[in-house]
C-alpha cells in the first residue's frame, strides 16, 4: 500500500510535534527543539575557545624578538658565523603569537619557518641586525635579544675570493657594534631581555652581563652540553632578574621553555606598566 501525500505530511507534522515545547506564560509559542551535541563535543568546543582566546588590548605585548646567527663576510664566498640554529628565538616568537601577542621577528640566516602571524625581518650581518633593532624600537614593549650576534668581524672584506696559498693567512678582527649597550638606559618604555650563551661559569657570567648591559632580565644557558643549547631541540635555562632573583627552568623542549619565558616577560611588562600608572 502506498501512502498518499497527505499521509506523508501528517507523519512529518507528528514528528515535529514530538520535538516542540511551550514557552511563555500568556502567549504560548511553539519552538522546534534543536538536538544538543554530545557532551564531549561541547567540552571540546569550550576548551578550544578558552585556549584560543587572545588577551585584551591592555595585556597584549608588542614583542621585538631577534633570532639566529649573523654572518660577517671575509670575501664573496666566506664568512665568520656561529652554530646558532635560531630554534630558541623562533620558539619564543611562536609562543608569543600563540598567547595573542604582537610579534616582529628579526632573524639571521636559518632554516626555519617563522610563525605566520609574525612580521619577519631578515638580516645577514651584525650591522644589519643593529639597524633593524633601532628602526623597530619605538613600536615595541619588550625587546628579546635571543640572536647570537657575532662579537667580531673582519677589519677588511676582500672583494675577490681569497685563494689558497702555501703560506699562513692572518685575519684582523674588530669588535662588532654592542647592540645592548647602544640602547637607551633611562626612561625607556620597553623591557630589555638579554641572552647569555656560556660554556663555563654560566650564571656568574650572565650576572655580569645583566649589570654591564643594563638589561631588565637575562636568560642564561650552558651551550657546552651536547643535549641542550645550540642546534638542539631542547634547552635548560636560568632566568636572572635585576632584583637578584633567579628562576631555573629545567631541561625541556625549546617550545615548552619558550612558553614559560613568554609568561615571565609579559608579566614583567604588565608590572612595569602598572607601576607607571
Amino acid at each position: 500500500m502506498v501512502a498518499s501525500g497527505h499521509d506523508g505530511e501528517r507523519g512529518e507534522i507528528e514528528i515535529a510535534r514530538r520535538r516542540v515545547y511551550r514557552t511563555g506564560r500568556r502567549n504560548a509559542r511553539l519552538r522546534l527543539r534543536r538536538p544538543r551535541p554530545p557532551l564531549e563535543s561541547r567540552r571540546h568546543r569550550l576548551s578550544r575557545g578558552i585556549s584560543a582566546r587572545a588577551p585584551g588590548k591592555s595585556h597584549r605585548v608588542r614583542f621585538l624578538i631577534t633570532a639566529g646567527p649573523t654572518r660577517e663576510p671575509i670575501d664573496p664566498v666566506r664568512y665568520l658565523s656561529n652554530r646558532s640554529s635560531g630554534k630558541m628565538g623562533y620558539a619564543i616568537a611562536e609562543a608569543a603569537v600563540e598567547a595573542g601577542h604582537d610579534v616582529t621577528l628579526i632573524s639571521g640566516p636559518v632554516h626555519l619557518d617563522p610563525p605566520r602571524a609574525a612580521r619577519l625581518v631578515s638580516i645577514v650581518t651584525s650591522d644589519e641586525m643593529s639597524d633593524e633593532i633601532h628602526r623597530h624600537l619605538r613600536d615595541c614593549d619588550a625587546l628579546v635579544m635571543c640572536a647570537a650576534v657575532a662579537d667580531y668581524k673582519p677589519a677588511e672584506v676582500s672583494l675577490r675570493k681569497i685563494r689558497k696559498r702555501n703560506e699562513n693567512l692572518s685575519l684582523e678582527l674588530i669588535p662588532t657594534r654592542d647592540i645592548l649597550s647602544s640602547l637607551p638606559k633611562k626612561d625607556r618604555e620597553f623591557l630589555v631581555v638579554g641572552f647569555a650563551a656560556e660554556t663555563n661559569d654560566v650564571e656568574e657570567s650572565a650576572e655580569k652581563k645583566l649589570r654591564a648591559k643594563n638589561c631588565d632580565v637575562i636568560v642564561a644557558n650552558d651551550v657546552s652540553r651536547a643535549n641542550s643549547g645550540m642546534e638542539s631541540d631542547e634547552n635548560e635555562v636560568t632566568v636572572l632578574f635585576q632584583s637578584g632573583e633567579r628562576q631555573r627552568i629545567s631541561r625541556a623542549p625549546k617550545k615548552i621553555i619558550a612558553r614559560e619565558l613568554v609568561k615571565i616577560f609579559s608579566n614583567m611588562r604588565e608590572k612595569c606598566l602598572t607601576k607607571k600608572m
